[in-house]
């Protein structure tokens, strides 16, 4: 895996000299309201990139960070979970971003570098896309850059407080990929 960027942001393959600038870009609360972590103390930022390392030698996830090209800071992170070579297929997922970028066009670029690479570098069949059933913003954004609905799992996740989280689940295909893509480009222009 290698660093992808465009003019809006840069991915960049997680390590521990990025610890200070995660720490910074988490540290508020209202950003893990429906994720399974918590990164407002430092030291479980430090055992988040710890993990990161260890199942990226593992072959079985490989985390980035997402930099702002301009301010040229950490400002969240995504990943490669679920990772299948042999069945030619990945999840993105643990999308996080500082609250200053939401409903901004950052994470409708990072998923379209993301998406790109997979389709047209690493020549996957299947890119997953999931989210909990009560994360609403995140669902219309997975809808909007055209990913198809498969269906809900329900009872699929224990979130970190103890309650249920059913789990929408979200693909792309090589076979959606060209019009996908063009959705993308139509998204990203207008902006």
């Amino acid at each position: 895996m290698k660093t992808l960027e465009n003019e809006v942001v840069k991915l960049v393959p997680m390590e521990s000299s990025h610890i200070e600038g995660i720490w910074e870009a988490a540290n508020d609360n209202e950003i893990w309201e429906h994720m399974s972590v918590d990164l407002t103390d430092k030291r479980n930022v430090e055992q988040y990139v710890q993990d990161a390392q260890k199942k990226r030698a593992a072959g079985i996830e490989f985390a980035f960070v997402i930099v702002d090209i301009e301010s040229k800071k950490i400002i969240g992170a995504t990943w490669f979970l679920d990772i299948s070579m042999s069945h030619k297929r990945l999840e993105i997922g643990s999308t996080w971003l500082n609250p200053k970028s939401w409903r901004t066009n950052v994470n409708t670029n990072c998923k379209f570098l993301l998406l790109k690479y997979c389709f047209e570098e690493l020549g996957l069949n299947r890119v997953q896309i999931k989210t909990g059933h009560e994360n609403i913003r995140s669902q219309r954004a997975i809808e909007r850059i055209g990913a198809i609905k498969e269906g809900i799992l329900r009872n699929h996740m224990i979130r970190k407080e103890g309650t249920i989280r059913h789990t929408v689940m979200y693909s792309v295909t090589k076979e959606d990929w060209p019009q996908v893509k063009e959705r993308f480009h139509k998204i990203l222009i207008g902006q």
